[in-house]
């Protein structure tokens, strides 16, 4: 759930609060002008697919180093968010590289600005967020996923605070965790009353990042036993719920719904 600070809707969530039940975002077709330039991704290469975990439908999309690069995207001047998927989508100029995938990346104000730790193209936006609050995000332990070149990881925002001392080519930073090392984050029930449609992204011990958005509403703990028992990912971040978007060029899926923040896009390499 993003912590979003808009008159007309605040979110105050906790681990007791109890979320809105969550609808499937709406999805459309994508057009001619939006996915063009992917219309000749071969299906062996496609990184998304269908799954059921603990009979909920989920989408499971992988990005592999070896074949993708990982950036994040706020905006096209990095002033006025995208805060859609379909924007980003209609801003790709012909030539750019090909996207795989993109998703929702973090959580954000009322403006669609990240509130933690945000870098894209090694230009740092917002500092790491260390503070106390209400909310998903300050569901402590939180994290980041950060990267450069072809490493990609996962870490809580202390681990990342304390040993991380080079700026990554990207990073966004959100919460709750999912997984630490190995092990459900503490504060998460098991199959609490909290169902939303929601998404996360882990890293496995390969280096592939794993971005799994549910097709249906589910719970914190499902999503991360999925992540712990299905992906095995040591560790694994949450991104967001009820906002959670995803666009696959290669399988003409372009989820509409509420405005975003930070974006996720995953590009084949040339």
């Amino acid at each position: 759930m993003r912590l979003l600070l808009a008159a007309a809707s605040i979110f105050a969530l906790t681990a007791c609060d109890t979320e809105p039940a969550g609808e499937p975002v709406l999805r459309t077709e994508i057009g001619s002008g939006i996915a063009e330039q992917t219309a000749s991704i071969e299906q062996s290469e496609q990184p998304c697919r269908e799954v059921v975990f603990e009979q909920t439908p989920l989408t499971h999309c992988v990005a592999d180093p070896a074949k993708h690069s990982v950036t994040t995207d706020l905006g096209p001047d990095d002033d006025q968010p995208y805060r859609s998927l379909a924007n980003l989508a209609a801003d790709r100029e012909s030539g750019a590289p090909l996207v795989a995938f993109a998703v929702n990346g973090g959580m954000f104000d009322g403006e669609g600005k990240p509130i933690g730790y945000y870098v894209e193209n090694k230009n740092r936006m917002k500092q790491l967020s260390r503070s106390d609050g209400p909310g998903n995000f300050h569901l402590k332990p939180n994290g980041v996923f950060f990267g450069t070149g072809n490493k990609w990881e996962v870490r809580t925002s202390d681990d990342f605070y304390r040993n991380v001392g080079e700026r990554p080519e990207f990073g966004t930073q959100s919460g709750p965790m999912l997984v630490i090392d190995g092990k459900l984050h503490p504060e998460i029930a098991e199959n609490g009353p909290s169902k939303a449609v929601r998404n996360g992204v882990g890293v496995d011990l390969e280096g592939r990042a794993h971005f799994v958005i549910s097709d249906r509403p589910l719970s914190f703990g499902q999503l991360a036993r999925f992540y712990r028992d299905e992906l095995k990912t040591p560790n694994a971040l949450f991104l967001d719920g009820n906002v959670s978007a995803l666009w696959d060029p290669s399988n003409d899926r372009l989820d509409l719904g509420a405005p975003l923040g930070p974006l996720i896009a995953v590009e084949f390499k040339e």
